[in-house]
């Protein structure tokens, strides 16, 4: 069996998830007000990022934490409204060459599976109408169906992306050589590693600077 992995921010979205969702929240009719308490306590680990004494997958991990305390108590239903809410907008930034890609491999009955460190309910909202085997993201903890913050949430980035790939194909038997892969950025490159065939996708520098020593596609 082969598979094609795709990335999204970057990727299948052109633009970045989370600066969407801030802004989200600030001009939100109902949710709004939860924005400032947000800002306020993103910012110590924003600068200590800045300042490289705080490290990225930290940092992205600490953000998604705390912009979920925004919705805390709030119902699987109404978090799935919110998400719906911009789906819309989010979909005139797909990537139009990715999208032909994935109906490509589609065509060719190959198993796909979409690799995001977003929210996993996110991810199932804003793509609807793309069709994925598997969808595999970070998910927002629930108890009594309602938004539960006490858990930390497990951010799904860089090496993870690859044990989950792993884990979900556990148990088949998958032709890696003539298999896939899409990313933006030097934290994909695990992932990209795994298939015969990896393509960087408006590649970060760096990864645009392997991508071309290695001889792997660039989508541009």
């Amino acid at each position: 069996m082969r598979v094609a992995i795709f990335d999204f921010d970057g990727t299948i979205y052109a633009e970045e998830t989370f600066t969407l969702l801030m802004k989200h929240l600030k001009e939100h009719p109902v949710y709004h007000s939860s924005y400032k308490r947000f800002y306020r306590a993103i910012v110590p680990p924003y600068l200590a990022n800045k300042l490289k004494i705080y490290p990225d997958n930290k940092m992205k991990k600490r953000s998604m934490q705390l912009y979920l305390e925004a919705f805390d108590g709030l119902t699987k239903q109404e978090m799935n409204i919110y998400f719906e809410e911009i789906k819309a907008v989010m979909q005139q930034d797909f990537n139009q060459k990715v999208l032909e890609r994935l109906k490509l491999h589609q065509e060719e009955n190959i198993h796909i599976l979409l690799v995001s460190g977003a929210y996993t309910q996110f991810l199932e909202r804003v793509t609807e109408g793309l069709v994925f085997n598997q969808i595999i993201g970070t998910d927002i903890f629930y108890k009594d169906d309602k938004v539960y913050t006490k858990k930390a949430i497990i951010h799904i980035n860089g090496e993870q992306k690859t044990l989950k790939v792993q884990e979900a194909l556990e148990g088949l038997q998958i032709d890696w050589i003539n298999s896939y892969a899409y990313g933006d950025s030097y934290s994909d490159l695990p992932v990209l590693e795994l298939v015969g065939n990896p393509v960087a996708v408006s590649p970060e520098e760096k990864l645009r600077n392997l991508a071309t020593d290695r001889g792997w596609e660039v989508l541009d």
